[in-house]
């Protein structure tokens, strides 16, 4: 048996994929003579997963040799709709086929044919020689060549990972054979290839046609067989461009390809050629993977960093040091709340300073140094530090710049807290990531005191070097003032608020945990006595056998273990059998027990008062997080979950706590960005928006006419409209068909038509730059808007709709938020903000505070911006936060 296996790769599918996978860095990765890099190094590390999994013996990537082929000739229209390929992408395919030669691999292309029919006639000359086949590609069309012996990688995310198609996978995945593709391609057509097949004929319907009756050819053979109907009209009608759609759809396999398989020997790293590449590119990662220097003469290290140990002696040299200093508050643990420091460094320009010493926090010229707002500091994460620092007794204040919200604003795709790993992807290999230096899990650990010194000493650099990069591309991307005015200033604000916490009164939540015990124990006896046995209700497989086997009812889905009894399949069961609310309802109510009453009461801190985390730098949109605990998640639709908001209590008798609310704030967000008259309208006039939708769509005169069914529908609608939804989600939301959603939407656009606008120019937008943008310029990039997948690049234009809506609304509370603690500040109001959830803040006030926040807080997030129509705050008070809120 032949042991050879040749990869064959679409050269220009992954290296597009790969330009756009990292597109969102794309101004990071640049070399000294200002060459984007981004699609070379991602497609470098697309070779390092191909050819560690494959392990071939023979490789050729193949090229496109430019846009006329022997097809163009056939159809001129064929890709005739792709948008211009970018500048900053051309630029880089001369030096991704300079990559492939040396890293030992043949790249080939051909006048007048494309890269699909040098890999088909390759895979097939190959095939008939023995040999087994790979070919790596981003375009499905290519896995028309599955044989026994050639298997087609596809890339699903980006590309990192791989779908591998067999005949049995493909079988499984379409139910038609690999040539048969060629067909289903004909019939359908191809919007990315820009050809037509049949009008109206998809997938599905296309797959349904193929397994009756096998081919093109035989469905034409037996045409006038067909019953009449709408389709029939159009498979005669299209004949002619279904057989041309086939045409184009075929690769040629036999195309003059004048190599030989003896050509593609996969040779192997060309060291010679490599490392300068390497080095001209800036890719200090790759270079570290072969333990080559970046420099010849001189190679980055933790070890070279020359500090001075940090104690009584050293220390007057940093508190008179007049430059700029980054500083490094070290600890291993993620809950700072309560984490030891085990380290502390500082990076002057001129010398570095560290200590394994927490003890040197206790100097009061040092702490003095530290509080001093003129002493100008860089750090990594403000926040996590500033709170680390009060546990000791420690005010950190003058700081310039945050190298964690700087990285995050300019890639919120990219959103690792790890210093390392940040400072290698912006060229700087001198700082092993944290997983690798303490070790993970049960193996985590503080290393000898040595050894901790030089990573703190290269951690202090290291916020150096990056604070050289991100202040300049910040600036590039409009995003200096969403820096400097919110997120940083932000940042202080959340540590207040963490540190005061919110006190939780747990004789509230043992009540509540026995209440919950009792009412589980209830449900639990009634589900025992309508399945006539006892079980395991938390089984998935024993509460299967009870519903589909015992209790007959008709199964939905099946997965592999047995059949599902998931919450979605449970919800379309609910009819059928009484048993089945009792135990969606015995579910509810056990994850509020253990999941928040359990767990709140698990966080409750000495001081009587829970401690959040806010996570400024995890979501996409600008949201913020909250963990250990969760106080964003607490349940609001079961009053068993409401209930809960008993427990949070101000901090004294003879406090309440205040709630303000945002009235549909991201509604309002896009009455302003589409600037649709008649939705701005509605909102100047002060209407009930959800009814004001409802007596459009549903075509009535009067607001009044409105049930409140309409308005339930016109409330799904609006909500999903703002998420891009699809008329299949709204007609699973609100329980209608498909149709009547599909007229629902349309009916929607009719009315507002600026909105339909506005989400098509946001799509455009995301086509043409990558990203989108909020009012204040926070940027999302979108790789996947032009995945071929439908699926990602379906998303992709969800998330183009959605994001400046709903990261617009991120910055407004933001503002909120630090305008409204600079007057509790100014006015030396005892009243404190104790948290933010989603669209509501939460305070606490003595009682006689109460009528002064009624006034400033509405006031406060009212005017956060200007938008052109009037944002509207809603406020409550009470005892605790149920009695505020609800």
């Amino acid at each position: 048996m032949n042991s050879k296996k040749l990869v064959l790769v679409d050269g220009n599918s992954i290296a597009f994929r790969a330009f756009f996978a990292m597109h969102n860095v794309l101004e990071k990765f640049k070399n000294a003579d200002g060459l984007h890099t981004n699609a070379i190094y991602a497609f470098n590390n697309m070779l390092d997963l191909i050819l560690s999994k494959s392990k071939p013996t023979d490789m050729l990537v193949a090229f496109d040799a430019g846009k006329t082929t022997f097809r163009t000739k056939m159809y001129a229209d064929y890709k005739g709709n792709r948008p211009h390929t970018p500048s900053e992408f051309s630029e880089q395919l001369p030096c991704i086929k300079e990559l492939l030669t040396a890293r030992g691999i043949k790249s080939y292309e051909l006048a007048n044919y494309e890269a699909d029919d040098i890999i088909g006639t390759m895979a097939r000359t190959a095939q008939k020689q023995g040999y087994q086949v790979v070919v790596v590609t981003g375009d499905r069309d290519l896995t028309q060549l599955v044989t026994d012996q050639i298997t087609v990688a596809v890339t699903i995310k980006g590309v990192s990972d791989l779908e591998f198609y067999t005949p049995e996978h493909f079988q499984e995945k379409l139910g038609i054979t690999p040539e048969q593709l060629i067909d289903l391609k004909a019939l359908m057509g191809d919007n990315s290839d820009n050809y037509p097949g049949v009008t109206k004929v998809g997938e599905k319907t296309g797959l349904k046609l193929l397994k009756q009756y096998g081919s093109l050819e035989n469905l034409y053979a037996n045409l006038d067989m067909m019953k009449p109907s709408k389709l029939k009209e159009h498979l005669q009608s299209d004949q002619e461009q279904a057989f041309l759609s086939k045409k184009l759809a075929t690769i040629d396999t036999a195309a003059p390809v004048q190599l030989d398989l003896a050509d593609l020997a996969y040779a192997g790293d060309q060291e010679e050629q490599l490392i300068p590449l390497y080095r001209k590119l800036n890719f200090r990662s790759f270079l570290d993977k072969m333990k080559v220097p970046f420099d010849p003469n001189h190679m980055e290290s933790q070890q070279q960093i020359n500090y001075q140990i940090l104690d009584a002696t050293t220390l007057p040299d940093l508190i008179e040091t007049t430059t700029p200093v980054s500083v490094v508050v070290e600890m291993i643990e993620d809950n700072y709340h309560t984490a030891p420091i085990i380290g502390l460094a500082f990076a002057s320009s001129e010398q570095v300073w560290v200590s394994d010493d927490a003890g040197l926090l206790a100097d009061a010229s040092f702490k003095q140094w530290l509080q001093d707002a003129a002493k100008a500091k860089y750090v990594f994460d403000f926040k996590r530090d500033y709170v680390a620092l009060h546990r000791y007794g420690a005010i950190l204040d003058g700081v310039l710049f945050d190298v964690l919200l700087g990285s995050y604003l300019l890639d919120v795709n990219d959103n690792s807290n790890d210093l390392g790993s940040l400072a290698q992807t912006y060229g700087y290999s001198g700082l092993l990531p944290d997983i690798e230096f303490y070790g993970k899990g049960a193996r985590k650990a503080v290393p000898q005191s040595a050894q901790l010194l030089e990573h703190l000493a290269s951690k202090a650099a290291a916020i150096r070097y990056l604070q050289t990069k991100l202040p300049e591309q910040l600036r590039q991307h409009d995003q200096d003032q969403l820096f400097e005015e919110i997120e940083l200033p932000l940042a202080q604000v959340l540590a207040d608020m963490e540190i005061d916490g919110v006190r939780v009164d747990p004789t509230i939540l043992y009540k509540m945990q026995n209440q919950l015990g009792e009412r589980l124990q209830q449900l639990q006896n009634d589900i025992y006595q309508q399945a006539g046995k006892e079980f395991n209700i938390n089984s998935s497989q024993q509460l299967s056998k009870i519903l589909f086997e015992d209790l007959g009812l008709k199964p939905l889905k099946k997965t592999k273990t047995g059949y599902s009894t998931s919450v979605e399949v449970l919800e379309k069961l609910r009819d059928q059998a009484p048993i089945v609310a009792d135990i969606l309802n015995y579910r509810q109510v056990a994850k509020i027990q253990s999941t928040y009453v359990g767990g709140l009461l698990n966080s409750i801190a000495p001081d009587g008062r829970v401690h959040t985390r806010y996570l400024q730098t995890l979501t996409q949109t600008g949201r913020l997080s909250s963990v250990d605990p969760n106080l964003q998640n607490i349940p609001a639709r079961l009053d068993e979950g409401r209930k809960i908001r008993q427990a949070f209590v101000p901090k004294q008798a003879d406090w309440e706590i205040f709630s303000s609310d945002y009235s549909q704030i991201e509604l309002r967000v896009l009455a302003h960005l589409s600037g649709d008259q008649n939705m701005q309208q509605a909102f100047k006039e002060n209407y009930d928006i959800h009814a004001h939708t409802a007596m459009r769509i549903f075509g009535l005169d009067d607001i009044a006419e409105v049930t409140p069914n309409m308005r339930r529908k016109a409330k799904a609608t609006n909500f999903g409209i703002v998420y891009g939804i699809s008329d299949y989600g709204l007609a699973k939301n609100i329980g209608i068909s498909r149709t009547e959603a599909a007229q629902f939407i349309q009916s929607y656009f009719d009315q507002y038509p600026d909105v339909k606008k506005y989400m098509d120019q946001m799509v455009q937008l995301a086509r043409e730059n990558g990203y989108v943008e909020t009012i204040m310029h926070r940027r999302r990039y979108l790789p996947d808007i032009h995945a071929r997948n439908f699926n990602l690049r379906s998303f992709a234009e969800r998330t183009a709709m959605n994001t400046p809506i709903q990261g617009s609304a991120a910055d407004i509370i933001k503002i909120a938020m630090i305008n409204m603690q600079k007057q509790l500040r100014q006015r030396d109001l005892k009243a404190r903000m104790l948290l933010q959830v989603h669209d509501e803040l939460i305070f606490e006030a003595p009682e006689d505070e109460i009528p002064i926040l009624e006034k400033l807080v509405p006031q406060i997030m009212d005017s956060a911006v200007q938008l052109d129509v009037p944002l509207k705050v809603s406020s409550a008070h009470g005892k605790s936060w149920y009695d505020a809120k609800g």
